[in-house]
């Protein structure tokens, strides 16, 4: 439950023109100014280091105008709030106790919000129109610091998977209407940052960035769309549109409209803490929660379905799938998936290929713990939603993994809301794949256990651009806005001299420990295990090691971390912890400080490292066991482009 304990400090008629205001969060460092001139703009400082200035925000109502600052004069209210709640499927932390500071400006026709937080400013507009409307265009233009650099995720297109690689540039460099998806990381290279996205996006397009002509960077949307182009004959996944309304969006005039987030870190470190777009998100919106399992799931697509040592044909088809039931039994992996291919057809996904038998698979699956989850593109899921659930709950299956969404538009947003809702009361988990950026619907609907968007392991199969440097900024990137599906596991691992791209036996660049350490740094509640079964039989030690590490986390706590170069963090599941340390280039030396172990208790490391030959043979690593108390520190040492993965259990 979200806690609002609102003390009226001030109640106060301004002009639109009157004095500068400030606005401050609850440890006095961030300050939000709102100047006398509101045509310059509100800025944002940290420890009076302006961060970014100019910042000019608005909506475009239809037959209503502009709402923004200077629409006359508004009442400032502001008030202490806290957010409280408990997290149903945590990643980073099961309860939230942060303060903030609420300031609203209240105007004749709508209210601004601000929360400041100390480690973030969020702002939103919220209107109280007696019937529906339709928004034009919202306003979100600003310039960071001339001195920030940043990572720029950029897109061609507004049809897109939204999977991004992370430019390290410089604003100035970027060239002039150059798109980019969120989150936007800008920092100066010493640990202070300041991270552009967004939070609770309902029934409202997403919101990305642009390049401007006046150098900073302006808000950009997708229109709504009126109707999509038929698929041509043959095609089963093409998204293009035919016509589009001259507005971003059609919905109620008496709404709260999405938060629009700065994330503020003082290192690089705070970045890996920071859960705004969870805490800002809206609540619970299903009843029943007690049926949704987070857990691992074993993958077929990555690996090409390339099994060995079997006495039957390996393919799509029902011994193949019982084969990674066997396997996900045995290691205590709580689903498999039926990708791409299990089905009819790609459009006909209510009835399985003449070679697979879904019922078969489940029952055999029940029998032996292992839920099977479904794949489907999403328009079939968006016309026949219910007859397919249905047949899918017939089936007893226990979720889909939607994908080739391709859109961020209205229209697409409120699909993300349907599915989820409705699979819901089918009890079905919801997989987004093709899909945006998570932006706090998760925690509405809990059963939504993962997003792609992202651009993860699948990619090792046609371009070696996923790179350790790759790995190590997701974590301070795209991971800021929630979950993501990057789906790890690879046990072919090459250094980057002797990575190939190989599409139906790949492999992943860096060392076997750093690919196993994702499993505690990358959140992600449905997590896979990319490879092929029969490779982690041959690494029953590394496939025993990973199946214990759970998906779910109740506190993190970070003890270095580096953007695109090393981290290394503990989480907490239970009574014990998991650490995972990831390094990208020359080998480093880290301590890990086990202070925040509980006293007076014994605690067992288990450890896997790079081994003495990883830079060569990047599969190479070595297993360590030793007993430790909160008193213990050990030393990290992660080889080139290598990692770090320890288990502690409580005695």
């Amino acid at each position: 439950m979200k806690k609002l304990m609102l003390l009226l400090c001030g109640l106060f008629l301004i002009q639109g023109y009157g004095q500068e205001t400030v606005l401050t969060s609850p440890d006095k460092k961030i300050t939000v100014s709102i100047p006398e001139n509101k045509e310059s703009g509100l800025t944002i400082a940290l420890n009076g280091k302006i961060l970014v200035s100019g910042i000019m925000t608005g909506l475009e109502i239809g037959k209503v105008g502009k709402l923004n600052l200077s629409s006359g004069k508004y009442k400032l209210q502001s008030g202490k709030g806290m957010d409280s709640f408990v997290a149903t499927v945590p990643t980073k932390f099961g309860k939230v106790e942060m303060p903030y500071q609420e300031f609203v400006l209240k105007f004749r026709k709508f209210d601004i919000e601000f929360r400041i937080y100390d480690n973030g400013v969020a702002y939103r507009y919220v209107t109280n129109q007696r019937s529906d409307i339709e928004v034009i265009d919202e306003e979100l233009s600003f310039e960071v610091n001339s001195e920030f650099s940043c990572y720029l995720p950029e897109e061609q297109s507004l049809i897109s998977h939204f999977e991004n690689y992370y430019t390290s540039t410089t604003p100035a460099e970027i060239p002039e209407g150059t798109l980019a998806n969120l989150p936007f990381l800008f920092t100066d290279g010493e640990g202070v940052s300041v991270s552009v996205t967004e939070s609770d996006v309902y029934d409202y397009p997403n919101l990305f960035l642009k390049k401007s002509v006046s150098g900073g960077f302006e808000s950009h949307f997708p229109n709504h769309v009126l109707k999509m182009k038929d698929l041509p004959a043959g095609k089963d996944r093409l998204e293009e549109v035919e016509e589009a309304a001259p507005y971003i969006a059609a919905t109620s005039g008496k709404r709260s409209f999405p938060w629009r987030i700065f994330m503020i870190a003082s290192s690089d470190a705070d970045l890996l803490t920071n859960n705004l777009v969870y805490q800002l998100a809206s609540p619970l919106k299903i009843k029943d929660i007690s049926w949704i399992k987070p857990g691992k799931v074993a993958w077929d697509w990555w690996n090409a379905n390339n099994i060995y040592g079997v006495d039957f044909e390996s393919g799509l088809n029902t011994e193949t799938y019982k084969y990674y039931i066997d396997f996900a039994s045995e290691y205590g992996l709580e689903y498999i998936i039926l990708d791409e291919g299990w089905s009819k057809s790609t459009l006909n996904v209510m009835e399985p290929n003449p070679d697979i038998d879904v019922q078969e698979l489940v029952n055999y699956g029940k029998g032996k713990n292992v839920g099977i989850i479904l794949w489907s593109l999403w328009r079939p899921l968006d016309e026949n939603m219910d007859a397919l659930l249905t047949q899918y709950r017939e089936w007893g299956v226990k979720g889909v993994k939607v994908d080739f969404i391709q859109r961020a538009d209205q229209y697409v947003v409120n699909f993300y809301e349907r599915l989820a809702k409705t699979a819901a009361s089918y009890e079905l988990l919801v997989d987004y794949h093709g899909a945006f950026k998570p932006s706090g619907m998760r925690k509405g609907y809990p059963n939504i256990i993962n997003f792609e968007g992202v651009k993860g392991l699948e990619n090792c199969k046609w371009e070696d651009k996923i790179t350790p440097e790759h790995d190590l900024t997701i974590p301070f990137t795209r991971m800021t806005a929630g979950v993501m599906d990057y789906t790890p596991g690879a046990m072919d691992n090459a250094s980057r001299t002797n990575f190939i791209d190989r599409f139906t036996r790949p492999m992943s660049m860096g060392t076997r420990a750093h690919q196993m350490a994702m499993y505690v740094v990358y959140e992600a509640p449905l997590q896979m295990l990319a490879d092929s079964p029969s490779n982690y039989y041959k690494e029953p030690e590394c496939t025993s090691f990973i199946s214990r590490i759970p998906t779910t986390w109740t506190d993190t706590k970070v003890m270095d971390a580096k953007i695109g170069k090393h981290l290394l963090l503990a989480r907490k599941h239970g009574d014990d912890w998991y650490v995972g340390g990831m390094n990208a280039g020359e080998g480093i030396q880290l301590s890990l400080d086990l202070s925040f172990l509980e006293e007076n208790t014994g605690y067992t490391i288990e450890w896997i490292q790079d081994g003495v030959n990883s830079d060569k043979m990047a599969k190479d690593y070595t297993y360590s066991k030793q007993a430790v108390t909160r008193n213990s520190k050990l030393d990290v040492s992660m080889h080139r482009d290598g990692g770090w993965v320890a288990i502690i259990s409580r005695n």
